[in-house]
């Protein structure tokens, strides 16, 4: 398994524009191979005495922190379908209705699975 993570300051008041976004976008990263992905939009997110969600991306009082991420059975298949997204056609014309500059992201090999 691969695991992609984001963190994103998203205006509150786009929520919804925010989901119809991920749905268009999750489809094709599970178009792609993705085998799960999890949209969080922040509901208790304190804030922290040395950083936090919230001053990692610069969030403003205006807009929620969403915490996501992304499954994929290995990072090669990750790294094919970035490439593929980024000469989609459809991404050019997908409106973002946040400020991409502020996201965070980054791409993780597990270290450590635990289920119930």
């Amino acid at each position: 398994m691969y695991i992609d993570g984001f963190v994103i300051p998203v205006p509150t008041e786009r929520k919804a524009e925010f989901l119809d976004h991920a749905r268009l976008v999750d489809a094709m990263f599970l178009e792609l191979g993705a085998t799960r992905i999890v949209e969080g939009w922040g509901d208790d997110v304190p804030a922290g005495q040395h950083t936090d969600f919230a001053r990692a991306v610069a969030a403003t009082a205006e807009e929620t922190v969403a915490f996501s991420w992304i499954e994929w059975p290995d990072r090669v298949t990750r790294d094919a379908a970035m490439e593929k997204m980024r000469s989609d056609p459809r991404m050019a014309d997908t409106p973002i209705p946040f400020d991409g500059r502020r996201m965070i992201f980054g791409g993780f090999d597990p270290v450590l699975d635990l289920t119930a």
